[in-house]
């Protein structure tokens, strides 16, 4: 006697399947039946017929305008006041300069200076490039800090000199920090500081090649990172 043919199991599942019924085939996806129902699309309040939507749209945006408004107009008060605690400062540092030391030792600088122009004013040609002027300029420098170049004792140039250097010291480091104002700044002390180091950078050369590395480095960053300005003679 013949076997039947085909595997004994799907044999055996076919019997048992309800009469009139066909045996549903096993799969391994399934997929979502489709909804009968179309998405509705949400109404735009601001383009709603009913009144009360229309309101609560537009109160709702206004809420939000201010609010951005109140944020803005809180970060421009706070860099405004920031700018004014900076002028502040900087006027203050006018204040100090015209003190009446500083005014002193402002006016012996200056005699000096004057004076040794006077001295070698033939030494400089009537065009001179702004190497040859750069070079005059440093050695007057130079020999105003010696004992023969001017009728102020050394001493007390020295003592007038070193509280420039100060003075002009701690403006570039309340610029470079940030707590003073650029632009006032500039508007007082930039052609000041500009004529100082163009006379005296060559004396700060050779006070940092005898031991003194830092001097006047602050004065240097000064004049070097900001605006080109003419120098003043």
């Amino acid at each position: 006697m013949k076997k039947p043919a085909g595997n004994t199991r799907q044999t055996a599942a076919a019997a048992k399947a309800p009469a009139g019924k066909p045996a549903l085939a096993e799969t391994t996806e399934g997929f979502p039946w489709p909804s009968a129902h179309e998405i509705k699309k949400e109404s735009n309040p601001f383009t709603d017929r009913d009144w009360r939507m229309l309101v609560y749209a537009w109160s709702g945006m206004a809420v939000r305008l201010a609010i951005i408004f109140t944020l803005m107009f809180s970060v421009y008060q706070f860099l405004a006041n920031q700018e004014q605690k900076r002028v502040e400062q900087t006027m203050s540092l006018v204040e100090l300069w015209e003190n009446k030391d500083y005014q002193q030792a402002q006016r012996a600088l200056k005699d000096r200076l004057t004076g040794l122009n006077a001295k070698y004013d033939n030494l400089l040609s009537a065009n001179p490039s702004p190497t040859e002027e750069q070079v005059f300029r440093q050695r007057i420098g130079i020999e105003a800090m010696t004992a023969s170049g001017g009728d102020m004792p050394l001493a007390d140039f020295t003592e007038n000199f070193d509280r420039i250097v100060y003075f002009l010291n701690r403006l570039s480091f309340c610029v470079d920090g940030d707590l003073c104002s650029r632009k006032v700044t500039d508007a007082y002390f930039r052609d000041y500081a500009v004529s100082f180091w163009s006379y005296f950078a060559g004396y700060v050369d050779k006070q940092r090649k005898a031991g003194s590395p830092t001097f006047a480095s602050a004065i240097e960053t000064y004049v070097r990172n900001g605006p080109p300005t003419a120098e003043a003679k």
